[in-house]
């Protein structure tokens, strides 16, 4: 018997729920977009939700485990991953939603195979070295998903100066991400600060989140958040190649995002207290501010990339 396809509606519907469930920041500054560039938005980031999903073993985001299967997690992702570029009907709504985005845009696939990439690392139970591996992963966990944003966007994906400032606000996110998540992934047995920058402050291993390391950790988790505001500062310049909506949702989101790197290295050794997040008036004042950052972007200065940020594989 066959079964009939799912009309594109149901899957962006699922998309939207996805967002909404899974980001309260993402969901807000996705709404600034065009119709059409909201939705592939809102697929997109459903294929990115489900695939960090069912590698952690979590429901939106939420509930991060060790899960006994890793391998075959990431065998799961790649398959579904690799069915969907292909043009096939994969019978998950989020693979789907890759399938349609991938279809619509234009997408190299050679983007979701470094996404891909990145859950791989955490299935091997990775650990970064030095600072260029810490910015190697987040390259592949978020920069890599910030470049299928611009192609999302309309960005042309020859156009490797915006990729590189739309990589930028990805690593500026997961700068982010892995600043304020220190506990939470300390409490799975995962650790992203570099080996070498806890060398440097003499932390033992494993050791950081104990109560006599807590200021010297507060020194590094402001030293992420430095590294994602120069990366967000950077990104901010690439929005020049976009359309209005599109800059208005991009600045918005890094207002929003840059929000969360700001105040946990404000916080100092109390910033894994509670979960650093921002308010929903926090996130409207952001809303209407980037409006006018993205009016006035044209004149932003035609400054070239800071040759010291770190830049992603060609």
């Amino acid at each position: 018997m066959t079964h009939p396809l799912p009309a594109r509606a149901a899957i962006v519907a699922t998309a939207q729920q996805s967002i909404a469930r899974g980001s309260k920041s993402f969901a807000a500054a996705s709404r600034l977009f065009d119709r059409a560039t909201r939705e592939r938005a809102w697929l997109l980031y459903a294929w990115c939700r489900a695939c960090d999903d069912l590698a952690d073993g979590q429901d939106h985001g939420h509930g991060m485990q060790i899960v006994a299967d890793p391998q075959a997690r990431i065998a799961e992702i790649r398959a579904k991953t690799d069915a969907a570029f292909a043009g096939q009907w994969v019978g998950d709504p989020a693979f789907d939603a890759l399938r349609i985005v991938a279809a619509e845009t234009r997408m190299p696939k050679r983007f979701a195979d470094d996404v891909v990439a990145g859950f791989q690392l955490d299935a091997d139970d990775w650990r970064p070295r030095s600072e260029a591996d810490l910015y190697r992963y987040c390259y592949h966990v978020a920069g890599v998903v910030g470049c299928m944003m611009a192609v999302v966007m309309g960005v042309d994906p020859a156009d490797e100066a915006t990729l590189d400032r739309a990589c930028d606000l990805g690593l500026a996110f997961q700068l982010a991400n892995i600043a304020r998540d220190i506990e939470e992934d300390d409490r799975v047995g995962r650790c992203y600060l570099p080996v070498e920058w806890l060398v440097e402050m003499d932390i033992p291993p494993g050791q950081h989140m104990k109560p006599p390391f807590r200021q010297r950790l507060a020194v590094l988790s402001k030293r992420l958040a430095d590294r994602a505001e120069l990366h967000e500062a950077s990104a901010r310049v690439g929005t020049k190649a976009l359309s209005f909506r599109s800059a208005w949702a991009v600045l918005a989101a890094a207002g929003i995002y840059g929000d969360i790197a700001r105040r946990v290295g404000e916080r100092g050794e109390h910033a894994w207290d509670h979960r650093v997040t921002t308010s929903g008036g926090e996130k409207l004042g952001w809303i209407v501010r980037s409006f006018s950052q993205a009016r006035a972007r044209e004149g932003y200065p035609d400054t070239p990339r800071d040759p010291l940020l770190w830049t992603r594989p060609r």
